[in-house]
């Protein structure tokens, strides 16, 4: 295991699980947050996002967790594993409304500086509105990714503990 992407919806764990796998590893850690934003919530523009996701992708190791459409072919032609988290609606729902309660105000670690963690509705409709659309992208993608890919679909949290614990 050189090189492990980790896909999922918002709130299912993907920045904990690449903090707990390069721990174990030591392989270096990458999150799509810190690409998708630059400091103070600004946007980059999807060619920015597309050039900084190849620069990760084409590197000997890495976790890269999160997602990002463009670069999604890419990463599965270079990464040797893939763990999507595909876990229900309403615990990714739970889990994001109580981060963002418990770290409210503040940056968290997979985020660029001056990005507060802030109670953004959209942000939830969001995750409501793509709960199927979604998972169902990244499963085609991940059926027809090439044999030597090795891809772990978990759909619930236990399956996720029993992995880290036998890695």
């Amino acid at each position: 295991m050189k090189r492990v992407m980790i896909i999922g919806g918002p709130g299912s764990g993907k920045s904990t699980l690449g903090r707990l796998l390069a721990t174990k590893t030591g392989l270096p850690l990458y999150h799509m947050d810190r690409i998708h934003y630059r400091p103070g919530w600004d946007e980059r523009s999807a060619e920015e996002k597309d050039a900084l996701c190849h620069e990760v992708h084409m590197k000997d190791e890495w976790v890269f967790e999160g997602g990002h459409s463009r670069t999604l072919d890419e990463r599965i032609e270079r990464a040797d594993t893939a763990i999507w988290l595909d876990l229900p609606v309403w615990l990714r729902m739970n889990r994001c409304l109580w981060r963002t309660i418990k770290n409210h105000g503040k940056t968290r670690p997979d985020l660029q500086e001056n990005c507060p963690e802030r109670f953004d509705l959209d942000f939830y409709r969001y995750i409501w509105r793509t709960r199927n659309t979604s998972s169902a992208k990244i499963g085609k993608k991940l059926s027809a990714s090439p044999p030597r890919l090795k891809v772990h679909h978990f759909t619930r949290p236990k399956q996720v503990e029993d992995y880290i614990s036998s890695c």
